[in-house]
């Protein structure tokens, strides 16, 4: 309903930058009285804030992770858009992320964690470049691509694996409850990312270019996919860090 609007607004602000002041408040004056627009503020005002929780002891999270536990599949915030996420423990459930998703099952579905340290006990082959990297980028909108063999199944591909580390305080906390989850955007494939919780209903639930940054790292790093961190402040990091392991 809401994509149906943008067409007026659009050629509005096309109409207005081209018009005197008189005309503009015309446009103004019939603008507001028209029953479309009020109807689209009335939608604005109807949706209510995205929840927040803080406390790692919030009951819902803890239900959410039980739900996860028993092989669920939920909607959550990051620090970019909404995911899906199932526990990366349960190849069942990240398949019904495909299926939800319809999501083509040769593209790989990165893992999230709450933090640098929770990779350690895994003790993956990291250089000691790509720790020390890693810990200065992250948390952030930033998903690093790295060379190693498969932790889970159904998570990356049989040689590399997408990390993501949000700085969000819900996912984190999540994260430590579960361990590391299988995530990924909570939107039809091909379709436009979630940045509320109603579209992943609307758009998920329903009917069962805030992006991360996508970074490459075989030694030195490679930028997949630009977002919310611009490249060239990953490449500026990047090569501070280096230099100072030098």
């Amino acid at each position: 309903h809401m994509v149906s609007q943008q067409a007026p607004l659009l050629s509005l602000s096309s109409m207005l930058s081209s018009c005197g002041s008189v005309r503009i408040n015309m446009f103004l004056m019939i603008l507001l009285s028209s029953s479309w627009f009020e109807e689209f503020l009335n939608h604005l005002l109807c949706l209510p804030p995205c929840p927040v929780a803080n406390s790692r002891l919030t009951s819902g999270l803890l239900k959410i992770a039980g739900f996860l536990e028993e092989g669920g599949v939920c909607g959550i915030p990051t620090d970019t858009v909404y995911a899906l996420a199932a526990s990366c423990k349960n190849p069942q459930a990240i398949e019904k992320i495909y299926n939800i998703k319809d999501r083509p099952a040769e593209k790989p579905i990165c893992i999230c964690i709450s933090s640098v340290e929770q990779l350690v006990a895994a003790k993956p082959p990291f250089s000691p470049l790509l720790w020390e990297f890693m810990r200065n980028v992250y948390p952030g909108g930033i998903s690093c691509i790295v060379r190693v063999g498969p932790a889970y199944d159904r998570v990356g591909t049989r040689d590399s694996i997408m990390i993501r580390v949000p700085d969000h305080t819900v996912t984190g906390h999540l994260c430590d409850i579960t361990g590391p989850l299988a995530i990924t955007s909570a939107n039809p494939s091909g379709e436009a990312d979630s940045t509320h919780h109603s579209m992943c209903l609307y758009m998920l639930f329903n009917t069962l270019s805030n992006k991360p940054v996508s970074i490459f790292y075989a030694g030195t790093i490679t930028i997949v996919r630009e977002g919310c961190v611009p490249a060239i402040k990953v490449h500026q990091i990047f090569e501070r860090v280096k230099s100072s392991m030098a």
